[in-house]
């Protein structure tokens, strides 16, 4: 008897201590409240190799090489700045254009800009000419992570965002499109409009900032190799976050 209860003790210890008793395999990260499984490493796509039996000429192959292995079009859309500017992929043809959905209450959003990693990726490649880096916030009204535009100023500039635009989706309806699932949620689009990268910020799923050192980042491992006429060395990984709060 003493053999059974503690069989059935352990086993309620399992199911409710998870990681703390090493009951599961898995390792776990804190996101909206709830323990997530953290996405092992072979979830990364790696972009295949550009053939070069089927380039007509060697530039054309490096040409394609450069914008990257994802060949899927990114969807068009037009939103609304808080600047009150309209802005739409289509104006952007002929640069790259780094899409990241966004959610200031969110602490693997923090992560990011409490410590100056974003503004510093924003500074880095949305200062460049050919580059436009733009942030999207999809939380529908009542939700967390929504504001209005002059809401979204104070946030903006209390971050000290590096970002060329804030765009508000308060619909949801270009966030579905995106399938954008977490904040961040990162997505690179290349000169002719098509996705090259989506998914993570980086390779450490966790909402510390001493993680941030020590993880490879992604949009900087992919905008250095295609700005420099490389092919992309990673086409998709699985984002981590918070939901995106539709």
């Amino acid at each position: 008897m003493r053999f059974g209860k503690w069989m059935i003790t352990a086993a309620l210890t399992c199911s409710l201590g998870l990681v703390l008793m090493g009951c599961e395999k898995e390792d776990y990260t804190q996101a909206d409240g709830g323990l997530a499984p953290v996405t092992p490493a072979s979830d990364v796509v790696q972009a295949p190799a550009a053939n070069a039996e089927t380039a007509t000429n060697g530039a054309t192959d490096a040409a394609a090489a450069a914008e990257g292995a994802v060949t899927n079009a990114a969807p068009a859309f037009s939103l609304p700045g808080i600047d009150g500017q309209t802005y739409s992929l289509a104006d952007y043809k002929g640069k790259w254009v780094i899409l990241e959905w966004t959610n200031p209450d969110c602490p693997f959003v923090m992560k990011h800009y409490d410590s100056g990693n974003m503004q510093s990726l924003q500074a880095k490649y949305g200062g460049r000419d050919d580059v436009m880096w733009m942030s999207v916030g999809s939380s529908s009204p009542g939700e967390q992570g929504h504001f209005s535009a002059d809401g979204w100023k104070d946030v903006m500039n209390k971050k000290a965002s590096k970002a060329e635009a804030m765009l508000m989706d308060p619909s949801g309806d270009v966030g579905r499109l995106y399938d954008a699932k977490t904040t961040p949620h990162m997505y690179v689009i290349n000169p002719e409009g098509q996705l090259v990268y989506q998914g993570a910020i980086d390779s450490i799923k966790s909402a510390r900032q001493s993680d941030i050192e020590k993880s490879e980042n992604y949009v900087t491992t992919v905008m250095d190799a295609v700005l420099a006429g490389e092919p992309s060395p990673v086409s998709q990984t699985t984002a981590y976050g918070c939901s995106v709060k539709y």
